[in-house]
């Protein structure tokens, strides 16, 4: 959609559900915002909206307007889809005068369309056209102008993000520390109130007497060094949008206001300023080890990040240098010597070596690479030396697709959470109406006391929380996605993590996943000609197509050194074969089918030898001369050494298989006994393929398929859910919500055994996150007091709270140690 952006906006000051809610609704109001998804658990706010309507402070405005914090990304808002943007650190750059000749080198540079500068900060923003202009060449036009400029990338913004999150732990280490050297005196001085009538404690004479005070004295520096509770918690009842902070508010504002205005002698009682700070410290406690805890679970995205070198040895002009990785350009040829780490994606042009691919596919074992084979960016070289030609850097890099494709699966959300989402939207508000109702009730209709009356206000606010309902399911994706990625898995959202294991059946395409897709000629069977001659003119016919079966049959006549000419009037026709003109002949090359439709004749024998080797998992191709049948050429593409394991564990784990495949119905049921498949789907062409996942769905089946990507797409995404496997480096174009690295069909058996992993965590977080609720409000409410005569302190309830939370984020990084269950 043109003119539509999408922004990632880091939020600080996020306590709960509901205010991740409440941002999310105020977003949606904005004119101009198409979509909006706010992560309690990332922190991040992620919004589509139309440039020409709404900008970025509009954005900002809307969520500072509610009280929480907006880290507004470098050039937020001025990069459209399709353009090309680079923002530098511009060194020396530090006036307005600087600033201008920047400007104008800059805007002379061939491929640079617009430039943003901010020299308070050394800081520009540059569109550019990637076709015309590089780092290199805006670098050199800066160094010209008489400065020096280094790239920023995302891990600058990741390294910001990390920085935020650091600030925001020693900012409640520091609240927590000083709130408790502050209640530990305010809880002493309780202690006489507190325990009348079970111990007789007395103080010295000027402590009794000015016990109120002093307790006021103490207890108000707490309220004020976490008056954010106080600020977020009134501006969200202000504008209808309450959160946890409004509960915090409500319940710790009314146990202080009671106690002022009983200190103060405006009515009599005792004074609760003991429980005012206590649940104060509690609560900030609670958030401290909950910051903590959810800075955990992002650990995967950090130790990929950690995988990127610093710096590469490129050859320029002929010599060596130690460049930035930021600077590396594709074309660099890049010198690779034993225990580096390859710092970018490339293809090996001299040398060889083995390399330990293990970070980024999960593989155990090295990989051999020589001269032609490709190398993955954060690799680790093994043994020998070798040189390779740059081709992705940057965030074009496998590594750099990884990282954006686990963050943007962590900021997605998980159809289970639906369900949360909607009782965080108006939990805060039916709390508050139960307190209210409560509290009525035992002084109004009950009899009790207004204090009695005021603790069951109290303890209920305090005791709701919201934080566990929205914690539950984000912390268990973003520790899922990252489990995954770890093993060569990439889910490319929330969703297709949580249907993957829903399956009822799964389709493999045949070629290149369930099979190598590395077709051999196995049988040559000429009739009136030799071998070589049938193999000769096959090989010319074919020698223009890219079907695996023809690069089979040439890489033979290669082999055997046969004349391969150009054919005439070459024509394709898909699912049958092809026709060409060669020397005076027309010939056919395909199936039973177009033998059929082209009136060629058959001979009884013939259709016996071809039935016999597609009886043996072959494919017979036929070729004919006119009308005349001149041969058969038989194909075989092996099976994958692993494929028969992973359809064994998947029935296993109770999944009914199928094989989709063009081939006819005897050579792909050879193929299917041998891989162990339960349903075999031939004859279908590629364009059809989507054809029959519909109509298995039409059955009432959850669909998973799996191809390599190739006539996949359509098929892929029709599916329940799509995987596509042996994705190499472009793991961001794939066609699939889940992408396996390897070629290899048991981390699909991972991928499953993840998925029903991560569901099942789910599940325990929220039934813990509504039970506790369920449980906890009522109690609070007083409903066992007629009974058994119990009375829920609001210290005791605001401890409950604030390590609920902890208890959802902490069985999350129970995850950590999960491991795949396949045998070795």
């Amino acid at each position: 959609m043109i003119g539509i952006t999408k922004l990632t906006i880091p939020v600080t000051g996020m306590d709960c559900a509901s205010c991740a809610m409440n941002i999310e609704r105020r977003l949606k109001r904005v004119k101009g915002v198409e979509s909006a998804n706010v992560n309690f658990a990332t922190n991040r706010a992620t919004v589509e909206y139309d440039e020409a309507r709404v900008g970025p402070g509009n954005l900002k405005d809307a969520i500072e307007g509610l009280g929480y914090g907006a880290e507004m990304p470098e050039g937020a808002g001025s990069n459209r889809k399709g353009k090309d943007r680079m923002f530098l650190h511009v060194i020396g750059m530090d006036s307005m005068h600087c600033a201008m000749i920047v400007e104008k080198a800059l805007k002379r540079t061939t491929g640079v369309n617009k430039v943003e500068l901010n020299f308070a900060l050394e800081k520009a923003a540059i569109d550019y056209d990637k076709g015309k202009t590089d780092f290199a060449k805006i670098k050199k036009a800066i160094f010209d102008a008489g400065y020096d400029a280094e790239l920023l990338d995302a891990e600058d913004e990741v390294d910001k993000e990390r920085l935020t999150r650091e600030n925001e732990i020693k900012e409640l280490a520091s609240r927590l520390t000083y709130s408790v050297l502050l209640t530990i005196p305010v809880l002493i001085l309780a202690l006489p109130e507190m325990l009348k009538g079970i111990v007789a404690l007395e103080y010295p004479e000027f402590f009794m007497k000015n016990m109120a005070a002093l307790q006021f004295f103490l207890a108000t520096p707490v309220l004020y060094i976490n008056r954010e509770f106080f600020t977020r918690g009134f501006r969200g009842l202000i504008n209808r949008l309450p959160g946890m902070d409004s509960l915090v508010a409500l319940g710790v504002g009314t146990a202080y206001v009671y106690s002022v205005a009983v200190g103060f002698g405006f009515i009599e009682g005792s004074v609760y300023y003991e429980t005012a700070a206590l649940l104060l410290t509690f609560i900030v406690l609670g958030k401290y080890l909950e910051a903590i805890a959810k800075g955990k679970t992002s650990e995967a995205i950090k130790r990929l990040m950690g995988l990127q070198p610093k710096t590469a040895m490129v050859i320029r002009g002929g010599k060596e240098m130690e460049i930035a990785i930021k600077e590396v350009i594709v074309g660099d040829v890049i010198i690779v010597k034993p225990g580096d780490k390859i710092p970018v994606d490339g293809v090996v042009i001299d040398g060889a070596s083995s390399v330990d691919e293990g970070m980024i596919s999960g593989e155990s074992m090295p990989v051999h690479k020589t001269k032609g084979d490709i190398v993955i960016g954060a690799t680790i070289n093994k043994t020998g030396s070798f040189r390779f030609r740059a081709t992705k850097v940057g965030s074009d890099t496998m590594l750099a697709q990884i990282i954006k494709l686990v963050e943007d699966a962590q900021g997605s959300k998980a159809p289970i959470q639906r369900l949360a989402d909607l009782v965080a939207g108006y939990f805060v508000q039916v709390v508050i109406l139960l307190a209210l109702a409560a509290s009525a009730y035992w002084w109004l209709f009950a009899g009790q006391s207004f204090v009695f009356a005021m603790t069951i206000l109290v303890s209920t606010l305090i005791i709701a929380c919201p934080c566990a309902m929205g914690l539950a399911t984000p912390t268990a994706v973003m520790l899922g996605t990252g489990k995954g990625a770890e093993n060569g898995i990439l889910f490319k959202d929330a969703e297709s993590l949580e249907n993957l294991h829903k399956a009822g059946i799964v389709i493999f395409d045949k070629t290149g996943t369930i099979t190598k897709g590395e077709a051999v000629v196995t049988d040559i069977v000429p009739f009136g000609m030799s071998e070589n001659e049938l193999l000769g003119i096959v090989a010319s016919v074919e020698s223009n197509s890219e079907h695996h079966i023809a690069q089979a049959v040439v890489e033979i006549a290669k082999q055997r050194k046969l004349k391969v000419s150009e054919p005439k009037a070459f024509r394709a026709i898909p699912g049958y074969g092809i026709t060409a003109t060669f020397g005076k002949k027309r010939v056919l090359i395909g199936t039973l089918a177009l033998m059929k439709k082209e009136k060629v004749r058959m001979k009884e024998d013939v259709t016996v030898a071809m039935y016999e080797l597609e009886e043996q998992g072959k494919t017979a191709v036929l070729v004919a001369d006119d009308d005349k049948l001149i041969g058969i050429i038989a194909v075989a593409d092996t099976i994958k050494e692993n494929s028969k394991e992973a359809i064994a564990m998947l029935r296993k784990m109770g999944y009914e298989s199928a094989m989709i495949t063009g081939d006819n119905e005897r050579t792909a049921m050879a193929i299917a006994e041998q891989a162990g498949i339960d349903r075999v789907l031939a004859h279908v062409l590629p364009e059809d393929k989507v054809t029959e996942v519909k109509r298995l769905q039409k059955e009432g089946k959850k669909v998973v398929f799996v191809g390599d990507g190739i006539n996949d797409a359509p098929a892929l995404a029709q599916a329940d859910v799509g995987v596509a496997i042996g994705a190499g480096t472009d793991v961001a174009v794939e066609s699939g919500e889940v992408v396996l690295v390897k070629s290899d069909l048991r981390d699909l058996v991972k991928a499953m055994q993840l998925s029903r992993y991560t569901l099942g965590k789910i599940k325990q977080n929220l039934f813990w996150a509504f039970g506790y609720n369920a449980i906890a409000i009522p109690i609070a409410m007083g409903v066992l007091y007629p009974a058994y005569g119990f009375l829920l302190s609001p210290v005791i309830a605001g401890a409950a709270m604030a390590f609920s939370s902890v208890s959802v984020v902490t069985n999350s990084l129970t995850m950590r140690g999960w491991k795949p269950k396949i045998r070795k």
